[in-house]
């Protein structure tokens, strides 16, 4: 779980899950301060993460070398019906092609991506 606490400083916010904790923000032009990541970036953040964490499990448990994992994402929110993770990933290691490719292929089923996947719903419990 994650709480969040606004700050002073307009649209600051911290966010915490008890054990560590970061301030996301909005950009200037929104009135923000630009002092913490912007909420939408928290998204690709997850997506990256998860994609790198899960490439690396995977590698690890099967015994890949595998020196470097690289992941870029960016949310494309151009057509209002939808939005587009658009991602990139460096794998860097003495692996073989058919590694590299079980390594590709292994990251769609990366947890965060299947989450997002799914049919969201928002539900006030409090």
């Amino acid at each position: 779980m994650i709480r969040t606490e606004n700050e002073e400083i307009n649209y600051k916010t911290k966010f915490s899950n008890g054990e560590h904790s970061a301030f996301s923000d909005t950009t200037i032009d929104k009135g923000g301060r630009n002092s913490g990541f912007r909420p939408h970036e928290l998204l690709e953040a997850a997506v990256a993460s998860c994609m790198n964490i899960h490439i690396r499990m995977f590698a690890e448990n099967h015994n890949m070398n595998v020196s470097r994992i690289k992941t870029e994402v960016s949310l494309n929110r151009n057509e209002p019906e939808s939005a587009v993770f658009e991602y990139k990933i460096e794998v860097d290691g003495k692996l073989t092609g058919l590694e590299k490719e079980k390594l590709m292929q292994i990251v769609q089923s990366c947890p965060v991506k299947k989450t997002l996947s799914k049919r969201i719903e928002f539900k006030n419990i409090g």
